[in-house]
């Protein structure tokens, strides 16, 4: 199996394929391992996958070029409240953009409208288990956006804003570890305009 794929998104091209669909389809016996209203658990041909239901999105908030909103989430599994991104699941009718900017008011309630969302490169969360990639989503919000923001979930335990030569040294000393939001920022980081 030699195959090297790029992950396409726009406005470079449409969304890959692998974010709606199961990468792996030929690998074969499927056995249902476990299922809950979330993912399933299959074994495929060997190969023991998480298979999400629904699209995950991830949003990574930029305030005004300088900082990024960030959200201390409840991981008991972890035994943490680990420093991340506003991320869930698009509903099943519901665009990625829509369910991104939903799960940005739910985590953070910062409100927005669906389409100041940008596309960045689709993510595998984790290659050797999950057969599908990450929708990631940019979104620049101005210092009063976030002051205003609303109340947010309760899966949520804070709100932070960080500045981003912060979040680079949290990256480098591990407080900030959760593989997704490091991959986002640091593909923020190598990408974005520099002004002289």
């Amino acid at each position: 199996m030699k195959r090297y794929y790029d992950a396409s998104f726009p406005p470079r091209g449409d969304w890959d394929p692998r974010l709606r669909e199961i990468a792996c389809p030929d690998l074969k016996p499927v056995e249902l391992l476990h299922e809950n209203e979330w993912f399933a658990i299959r074994n495929r041909g060997g190969h023991f996958t998480m298979e999400y239901h629904l699209p995950q999105v991830m949003v990574l908030p930029i305030v005004d070029s300088r900082a990024i909103v960030m959200i201390r989430a409840k991981r008991p599994v972890l035994n943490d409240t680990t420093l991340e991104l506003p991320a869930g699941a698009s509903g099943r009718h519901e665009a990625p953009t829509a369910g991104a900017a939903r799960e940005l008011a739910e985590e953070t309630g910062i409100r927005v409208n669906p389409d100041r969302l940008i596309p960045m490169p689709p993510l595998s969360a984790m290659p050797n288990r999950i057969p599908n990639l990450l929708y990631v989503f940019r979104v620049d919000l101005t210092q009063d956006e976030f002051n205003q923001r609303g109340a947010h979930d309760d899966e949520v335990d804070d709100v932070e804003l960080v500045p981003l030569d912060e979040a680079v040294r949290r990256i480098a000393s591990g407080r900030i570890y959760v593989t997704a939001p490091v991959a986002i920022i640091g593909t923020y980081l190598l990408t974005r305009p520099q002004s002289n």
